[in-house]
C-alpha cells in the first residue's frame, strides 16, 4: 500500500495555505476594488465577509480535507462519497477538480507575465518607456498574432518551474518552497511599502484609499464585490485547502492554523497591497487619475500604470520595479502550485499514477488548454474562464460545501471535527454562523450574482458580434472538461463500503 505523503511542519502547512491564498489577487484586485468602492467603506462589508464567510469556510474546508485525509483521500469527490455515506455524493465534488485547473490553465500564463517584467525591469527596459508608451508596451507583448511569440518563452520558463516544484512532492516540494517563498514575498513587499510611504505627498494617497463615504454602504454591489474578493482571496471553494489538509495527522489542529493562514493573507492583503499601487498612483497622477487607474482593472494597474510609477521614482526606479514584478512572480507560483495539486492527488490516490507520471500528465494538459488561451486572450476567451471558474462557480461551490458540512453531514459531527486537536477555543457563537448565517449569506449571494451577472453572461449581453464564437467555444471546452471528470470520478472514487473500486 502506498504511503500518504505529510506536512513536514505545522509551520510548512500554515505557509503553504497562506502561499496559496497570497497572490496577485492580494497586490492588484483587492486594491482595484477598494479604491473603486468607496475606499475605506469597502472594509467594512469586507471584514464582516471574512467574519461570516472567510473564516467559517475556512475552517470548514481545513476540516473536511483533515476528514478526507484521515480515511485516505486528497480531493473533494472521495471526501464527499466518505462524509455523506453515499455514493452519489462524490459527483458533488466535481467542482474541486473542475474549478483549480481551469483557473489553473490561465493563471500560469498571467503568472508568466510579471516573470518577463521582472526581467524588463532589471535590465532596464522598461526604463526606457515614456509613460504614455507603457500600455502599448503591454499591448503588444500579449497580443499574440502567432503561438511563437516572445511571451510564450517566458511561459515555458514557468511551466518548467511550477513543474519542478510540484515532482519533489507536498513536503519535498509545495512546502519546501513556500517556506522560503512566503518570507521573502513579505520583505520584498515591504521594501517596497517603505519607499512608497515615503514619497512625498503620501497622506493624499493613502487619504484615497482609506477615507470612507458611508453613503456607500447601501450600495450591493460594493457588498457584492468585497464577499467575492473575500472567496478569491483566501482560495474558498476551489477544493484546494482540502487537498492541502489532508496530508496532516488526525488530530492535528485546524483552528488556530486556519486563523493564522487566513490571518496572513490579510496582512498582505490589507497592509501590504492597499498601501503601493493605489497610493502610488494618486502620489504620481493626481485623484482623478487614480480613480480611472483603480476602474482600469487589475492588468492594467500591474503592467501599464506600475511601470509609469517606477520610471517616475528616478534612479532606484528599476530595483523597484524589479521587486514589485518579483513578488508577483512568487505569490504567483505559490498560488498556481496549490492550484495543480488537487488533480495530481486525484491522479495518484484514484488511479494509482506515480507523482511524477501524475505531474507530467497535468501540465500535458495545461499545455494544450493554454493554446486558446494565448491566441484569443483579447478575444474574450480567458474572461469566459474567469467568469464561471474563477468567480461564479466558487461560490456554488461553497454553497454546496457548506449544506453538506452543516445541515447533512450535521453540525454536531462538523463541529466536533474542527475543534478536534484545537490550539484555540472557538466562540461556540461560530456553531450556529455555521449553520445559519454562512449558508443564508452563500445563498442570498448566489441568488443575486445569477441574477445581476450570469443571467447577463450566459446571454452574452455586451460580447463584441466578433467574440461571440470565440466565448462559445470557451464554453464547450468547460463542458467537456467537467463531463470527462464526471466520467473519471464515476471509474475511480473508492468505495467506502467494500473498500474496493466503484
Amino acid at each position: 500500500m502506498k504511503v500518504r505523503e505529510k506536512w513536514a511542519s505545522k509551520l510548512g502547512v500554515i505557509l503553504a495555505v497562506a502561499g496559496s491564498a497570497v497572490g496577485l489577487g492580494n497586490f492588484l484586485r483587492f486594491p482595484g476594488l477598494a479604491a473603486q468602492n468607496g475606499g475605506g467603506t469597502f472594509m467594512i462589508p469586507y471584514f464582516v465577509a471574512f467574519v461570516l464567510l472567510g473564516i467559517p469556510l475556512m475552517w470548514v474546508e481545513w476540516s473536511i480535507g483533515r476528514f478526507g485525509g484521515s480515511h485516505g483521500h486528497s480531493t473533494l469527490p472521495a471526501m464527499y462519497q466518505r462524509m455523506l455515506n453515499k455514493k452519489w455524493g462524490k459527483y458533488l465534488g466535481v467542482f474541486g477538480l473542475f474549478l483549480p485547473f481551469v483557473v489553473l490553465c490561465y493563471y500560469i500564463y498571467i503568472e508568466s507575465w510579471t516573470l518577463a517584467y521582472s526581467w524588463f525591469s532589471i535590465s532596464g527596459k522598461l526604463s526606457t518607456l515614456e509613460s504614455d508608451s507603457c500600455g502599448a508596451f503591454f499591448g503588444d507583448y500579449v497580443s499574440c498574432g502567432n503561438i511563437m511569440n516572445a511571451g510564450v518563452f517566458f511561459f515555458i520558463i514557468t511551466l518548467v518551474v511550477n513543474y519542478l516544484v510540484l515532482r519533489k512532492g507536498v513536503s519535498g516540494g509545495i512546502e519546501k518552497v513556500c517556506k522560503i517563498a512566503l518570507p521573502a514575498l513579505f520583505i520584498m513587499a515591504l521594501i517596497i511599502m517603505i519607499r512608497v510611504l515615503t514619497l512625498p505627498g503620501i497622506s493624499k494617497g493613502m487619504g484615497f484609499m482609506w477615507n470612507p463615504d458611508f453613503s456607500q454602504l447601501k450600495n450591493v454591489k460594493i457588498w457584492l464585490a468585497a464577499t467575492g474578493q473575500i472567496f478569491f482571496t483566501l482560495s474558498l471553494g476551489f477544493g484546494v485547502i482540502q487537498t492541502y489538509a489532508s496530508y496532516l495527522k488526525k488530530d492535528d489542529d485546524i483552528a488556530l492554523s486556519g486563523l493564522t493562514s487566513a490571518s496572513l493573507n490579510g496582512f498582505a492583503e490589507v497592509i501590504l497591497g492597499a498601501s503601493i499601487a493605489i497610493p502610488a498612483a494618486v502620489i504620481f497622477f493626481g485623484t482623478a487619475a487614480a480613480q480611472g487607474i483603480a476602474e482600469s482593472g487589475t492588468f492594467s494597474i500591474a503592467f501599464v500604470t506600475m511601470p509609469m510609477i517606477f520610471n517616475n521614482m528616478g534612479a532606484g526606479g528599476p530595483f523597484y520595479g524589479f521587486l514589485w514584478f518579483f513578488l508577483l512572480f512568487i505569490a504567483g507560483i505559490t498560488s498556481s502550485i496549490s492550484l495543480a495539486q488537487p488533480l495530481i492527488a486525484f491522479l495518484e490516490d484514484e488511479f494509482s499514477f506515480s507523482r511524477e507520471k501524475a505531474v507530467s500528465t497535468i501540465f500535458g494538459l495545461v499545455i494544450m488548454m493554454a493554446i486558446p488561451i494565448i491566441l484569443y486572450l483579447n478575444n474574450g476567451y480567458v474572461d469566459e474562464l474567469d467568469f464561471w471558474a474563477g468567480n461564479f462557480l466558487i461560490v456554488l461551490s461553497a454553497t454546496i460545501e457548506i449544506i453538506l458540512f452543516s445541515w447533512i453531514f450535521g453540525i454536531e459531527k462538523g463541529w466536533k471535527e474542527i475543534t478536534r486537536g484545537s490550539s484555540i477555543k472557538i466562540p461556540v457563537i461560530f456553531k450556529f454562523v455555521l449553520k445559519y448565517i454562512t449558508p443564508v449569506y452563500l445563498i442570498v449571494l448566489l441568488i443575486t450574482w445569477i441574477f445581476q451577472y450570469a443571467i447577463s453572461q450566459l446571454k452574452m449581453t455586451g460580447i463584441a458580434a466578433e467574440n461571440i464564437s470565440i466565448t462559445i467555444g470557451a464554453r464547450i471546452v468547460m463542458s467537456l472538461i467537467i463531463f470527462i471528470m464526471l466520467f473519471l470520478i464515476s471509474k475511480s472514487c473508492t468505495d467506502f463500503d467494500t473498500g474496493g473500486k466503484k
